[in-house]
């Protein structure tokens, strides 16, 4: 099931923070969702989340309005921000349990228990979060997005404060996402992360779309006097000349 951006403004009084963006992410693929500082990335991610209400515009997750069917929509999501909050007196498996309850999950200790092996935290099982490091809090924030198996998935730098190896099992774990069919957002700064995992891109500038499509078709759309960019390239090209709008075919 996909999730469905139409027509998205939001706007904080005479401030525009997103100018009607429009996208799909359709199941199974990954979204890379780029931009400077204040494009308006966050402010879409929260959106989808249901934490921002849109001031015009349609949003859907998994075949749910999220105006219409919030609690629906919600519950097919998993939404783990660039900071993600924990409860300091919780330990990490009271962390699974809350979540557990929160989703009516049944039969969901088998899953957990994969998770804490999957991002090595077995061992911190029944550590508090306020005992957890940076990267370790990122861990657990990620496995108890995981945990209801959610049909869309919206990750703010979702690689903020792991090492080399928590690096590779995170971006292992959004492929194998992908792959069982899950709709992903990759909102990041790490433009290597974003060519090494997502299949579309969406580059954002002062709340606008200014690219929208297959990575490998916006590549040869972006091509420069015979030149082949890269994403880096293609990326200072379009926010420093922000008048140029582009989308790739059939993105």
């Amino acid at each position: 099931m996909s999730i469905v951006v139409d027509d998205y403004h939001k706007n904080y009084g005479e401030t525009i923070a997103v100018a009607g963006i429009s996208f799909t992410v359709p199941a199974g693929e990954i979204l890379g969702l780029v931009g400077p500082n204040g494009a308006g990335k966050t402010t879409t991610l929260r959106a989808l989340a249901g934490i921002l209400t849109p001031t015009r515009g349609r949003l859907a997750i998994a075949g749910h309005d999220l105006a219409r069917e919030p609690v629906d929509a919600k519950a097919a999501l998993a939404y783990v921000p660039d900071d993600p909050k924990l409860f300091d007196q919780l330990t990490v498996w009271e962390h699974f349990r809350f979540v557990a309850g929160a989703y009516r999950l049944r039969d969901w200790i088998g899953t957990a228990e994969n998770l804490l092996r999957q991002f090595e935290l077995e061992e911190k099982r029944y550590a508090l979060a306020s005992e957890l490091s940076r990267g370790m809090r990122q861990k657990v924030a990620i496995c108890c997005g995981y945990l209801h198996q959610p049909q869309a998935i919206l990750l703010d730098e979702p690689l903020t404060g792991l090492d080399p190896r928590g690096i590779r099992t995170m971006k292992d774990s959004i492929s194998e996402r992908a792959r069982d069919g899950a709709a992903v957002i990759i909102s990041s700064h790490l433009l290597s992360l974003v060519e090494d995992l997502c299949s579309s891109l969406l580059i954002m500038h002062r709340g606008r779309q200014l690219a929208h499509g297959k990575l490998a078709e916006l590549r040869r759309e972006l091509t420069e006097s015979g030149r082949q960019e890269t994403l880096e390239d293609l990326f200072f090209r379009l926010t420093e000349q922000p008048s140029t709008v582009i989308a790739a075919p059939n993105g």
